[in-house]
């Protein structure tokens, strides 16, 4: 069997603030004086918030970002990946980090001096949050729009999907489309396939975090091929949030068979208890995935991130090596 934590990949949905090590939400927490909750690993939507509210709390220095990131770097490494965006939500731009633009130049900063120390690259992505409404998310287009091309390589959407939907921030999205970001909105979590068709028409998606629920319309499905539109896949979460009722039942070996580009992910390795790795042994230990299509997968993974063309003719190189090695 061969070695899924030497499959080069990419790791394209990751949130920053439910990405800390348990230890790591456990020190920080004790510096900030933050209640941190006994168990990490969560079974409902309401301990997700309390514990992802509890690392947000927490990190409250450059020092305490840095420390992150570095981490992100490091387990991504470990997973074998060779390239890392990292996303993070307007809601956590400013606070203890000082202004959004202070708060944002320190996450790029960590994330430049972790890519150094680790090897993997990582880019950020800033998602605005939905709750906020429209008019901080076109502040936040504003700010991304400056630091295009300094590591800043996505523009997303992440928040209450139901509430919030796709079509009151078009203005924001209107306003990055110059500044070449790739565009990767949340959509097709808690709403259903309408919400990825709105994440193309309206927001110009070049990629979907999850996406998972295009599965219902036989018709996007073929328009997700048509288009190569990648859909950020995070099975576990899935579960544990009730998008589907099983591990066994998720529909990403649908996706693939339809055509559909997907790359496999962790989302909020924190509170889900996984990582990277731990997602593609279980897409090929319970939803029966063989290595050429993991192969597959990861390639997607690389070629449908920001990454530098060089990561990714190295990625590329190394995959095929490594669906060519004995298992």
């Amino acid at each position: 069997m061969r070695d899924l934590a030497r499959l080069p990949k990419a790791h394209l949905h990751l949130h920053l603030n439910a990405s800390l090590r348990p230890e790591t939400l456990r020190e920080l927490g004790a510096a900030a004086g933050v209640a941190v909750p006994a168990s990490t690993t969560c079974e409902s939507f309401a301990e997700v918030v309390d514990v992802v509210s509890a690392a947000a709390s927490a990190i409250r220095s450059a020092a305490d970002v840095g420390r992150v990131i570095d981490e992100i770097a490091e387990d991504a490494a470990h997973d074998g990946a060779v390239w890392v965006e990292v996303s993070v939500s307007s809601g956590s731009l400013g606070g203890d980090l000082g202004s959004p633009r202070e708060a944002l130049e320190i996450v790029l900063e960590a994330a430049q001096e972790a890519a150094a120390h680790s090897g993997v690259g990582v880019g950020v992505i800033v998602g605005a949050h939905r709750n906020l409404g429209p008019h901080r998310a076109t502040e936040t287009a504003l700010l991304v729009a400056e630091y295009a091309g300094s590591g800043l390589v996505g523009f997303g959407l992440d928040g209450h999907e139901v509430e919030f939907p796709a079509a009151l921030f078009t203005d924001a999205f209107a306003i990055t489309r110059e500044a070449g970001l790739m565009f990767v909105p949340h959509a097709g979590e808690f709403l259903g396939a309408a919400s990825v068709a709105d994440a193309l028409d309206l927001l110009g998606a070049m990629r979907v975090m999850h996406g998972v629920r295009a599965i219902e319309d036989p018709a996007l499905l073929q328009r997700l091929a048509r288009e190569d539109i990648c859909l950020d896949v995070c099975p576990t979460s899935n579960v544990l949030m009730s998008v589907v009722p099983s591990l066994e039942r998720h529909p990403l070996p649908a996706l693939l068979s339809a055509g559909v580009r997907c790359s496999i992910n962790a989302d909020d390795p924190l509170p889900f208890d996984t990582s990277l790795l731990r997602e593609y042994e279980l897409c090929r230990d319970v939803l029966g995935l063989a290595d050429e299509v993991l192969a597959s997968v990861a390639c997607t993974s690389i070629e449908a991130s920001a990454a530098p063309p060089e990561t990714v003719e190295r990625a590329l190189a190394g995959i095929a090596g490594w669906l060519g090695s004995t298992p």
